[in-house]
């Protein structure tokens, strides 16, 4: 069983294990990759824009504060909430104000928008798996791993939104996401977009790779729509896409170690791009006029 290691930045970490670290020291680290950098790796990205991310700050982006403020009520850790008794944003005193809470690490909310997390958060508790999955007495909150892939030599990295405690039977990893749709056609959609296939065999891996669990663990998503009534639904990977998604990790991490041994780190393609159209567009066109 791994251990806890005590608190210190991302640079620090040489040697596999689980470390407390704040959100933006976990986010720092480009020597180690992440299931997201890994996503960004491969198409329909390239290295060059995975390369531009990591060197590049990010500045806030208003969907992203509110998915992150709404963890932090989920999940009972994170940035400070902050409401800003304004509907409007225009004036250069709120501006200042607002600036001045993210810098202090904090999300601002407009009036309505801090209700609604709450609101969201009442409506998880009340979900019977969702709750029993983030319970406070079995588990905690953003906890950082780290172990290195033994083909490549790379570090990995993941940040579980919870890390059950040990117990008995099958461990179960819930992540937590915010969604326009919770009907699982549109979260099948979601998965294949955003590449969260790749995150369920990445976060697994770390799993047994730190000896907390075995091949039988189990990756879920919950996933909770941002309008009311805040619909929850939990979701597992069926074989075949934990399948794709462990193959397209396996050329990630390979694409990673080559661009990182000769940093060169490519674009789409280095030569002239042969380019069919669309099959559905073909399919048409030929009906149409051929």
């Amino acid at each position: 069983m791994a251990t806890v290691a005590q608190r210190q930045t991302a640079e620090q970490i040489t040697e596999p294990g689980i470390y407390q670290l704040s959100n933006e020291d976990y986010h720092a680290d480009c020597g180690s990759l992440s299931s997201s950098g890994a996503r960004m790796l491969l198409p329909p990205s390239c290295p060059a824009l995975f390369r531009h991310a990591q060197d590049t700050p990010q500045e806030p982006k208003k969907t992203f504060e509110l998915g992150n403020a709404a963890h932090r009520l989920v999940l009972g850790e994170g940035p400070d909430l902050v409401r800003v008794d304004a509907e409007k944003w225009t004036t250069n005193a709120v501006k200042a104000e607002v600036a001045a809470i993210r810098d202090q690490g904090g999300i601002p909310l407009k009036p309505a928008e801090y209700q609604q997390v709450h609101d969201m958060a009442d409506a998880l508790r009340r979900h019977p798996v969702a709750s029993a999955l983030f319970d406070p007495a079995r588990g905690k909150p953003e906890q950082s791993l780290f172990w290195r892939d033994r083909p490549t030599g790379v570090m990995r990295r993941a940040r579980f939104d919870w890390l059950p405690d040990p117990r008995s039977g099958r461990l179960i990893i819930p992540d937590y996401k915010t969604c326009r749709s919770a009907e699982p056609q549109a979260l099948a959609r979601a998965v294949q977009e955003l590449g969260y296939h790749q995150q369920d065999d990445w976060y697994r891996a770390a799993a047994r790779a730190l000896d907390l669990a075995d091949d039988t663990a189990a990756f879920v998503f919950v996933c909770q729509e941002k309008t009311a009534p805040y619909v929850v639904t939990v979701v597992e990977m069926d074989a075949e896409a934990r399948r794709i998604g462990a193959a397209r990790n396996r050329r990630a991490l390979e694409v990673f170690a080559e661009c990182t041994e000769s940093g060169v780190w490519p674009g789409y393609s280095d030569e002239i791009a042969y380019l069919s159209l669309p099959a559905w567009a073909a399919i048409r066109d030929t009906e149409e006029y051929l």
